[in-house]
């Protein structure tokens, strides 16, 4: 079966559908002849990508979600089921950053991130997850980070969820195997993916926000959110049950194999010598 014909007509939900890998994944699947849910805190980017899709063709109910907002998300399961009549795919795409150690960075920065990155994807994963099983051929996918793989200093409150969400996912993978449940599980760990989330992180008292995010910008998002989405969208079609995007993941994955614990200390020297 032809990429294209493996997800024509399929209902596909996708959160933080307003911009970078998102926006990309819903004008990938609406090249495919998908069906989409968007959803988005941000109403001016989800206007934008429902128009790049409604360009080419597809079917597509947007509305504005906080994913934090449990009871919400569970409400907006159930009105996409009611205008679609079922429900295939779940991206849980949206989320957010913070720098900071944990020294400088204060409780609500930790519970900000986890709440979305962690309990975010939670709240989509249980609210669709009985629709997903009852449409007999589902999926659902939810996006960690290469964070998820690898900690580095600065980054606890990201590496937490992101670990989270990992834990999670392949737990639940799991269970759909055991249950013999028609649901395939996907966990995505991106790289360094040329989007807003650096720019739109919070940062501990201290840190130079400004300069934090150029640098990021300037020298580790190296990849396009195209090529983010369409690595996602193959691996769905293949049922990986991993999929790892960029060089630097699937580097960075084998180092952690390779050195288990040692790697970071060697992540410390690396900060110490060169980030100061």
């Amino acid at each position: 079966m032809s990429s294209d014909a493996y997800f024509k007509n399929k209902v596909c939900v996708i959160t933080g559908a307003g911009s970078g890998i998102g926006r990309a994944l819903a004008v990938n699947l609406a090249r495919r002849g998908a069906k989409l849910a968007l959803s988005d805190i941000d109403v001016d980017g989800l206007a934008e990508t429902v128009r790049r899709c409604e360009q080419l063709g597809a079917e597509v109910k947007s509305d504005r979600l906080n994913v934090v907002e449990r009871e919400a998300v569970i409400h907006y399961a159930d009105a996409v089921k009611a205008h679609f009549g079922t429900v295939h795919q779940v991206y849980n795409n949206a989320g957010i950053a913070h720098h900071g150690e944990v020294v400088r960075s204060e409780y609500k920065d930790f519970e900000r991130v986890m709440d979305v990155d962690f309990w975010g994807v939670v709240n989509g994963t249980k609210a669709f997850l009985p629709m997903v099983i009852e449409s007999g051929d589902g999926h659902i996918v939810n996006v960690s980070s290469l964070f998820g793989l690898i900690a580095i200093p600065g980054q606890s409150a990201y590496n937490a969820a992101k670990f989270a969400v990992r834990g999670f996912t392949e737990s639940l993978r799991q269970e759909m195997l055991v249950a013999r449940h028609p649901v395939k599980v996907t966990c995505v760990h991106p790289g360094g993916i040329k989007t807003a989330v650096a720019r739109n992180a919070t940062y501990a008292e201290g840190i130079d926000a400004k300069s934090a995010a150029s640098m990021f910008d300037r020298k580790l998002a190296i990849h396009t959110p195209e090529m983010a989405a369409q690595t996602i969208v193959e691996g769905v079609r293949k049922g990986q049950g991993r999929v790892l995007i960029g060089w630097e993941a699937k580097l960075l994955d084998l180092f952690v194999r390779v050195t288990a614990s040692g790697y970071q200390r060697i992540a410390a020297n690396v900060e110490r010598r060169f980030l100061p």
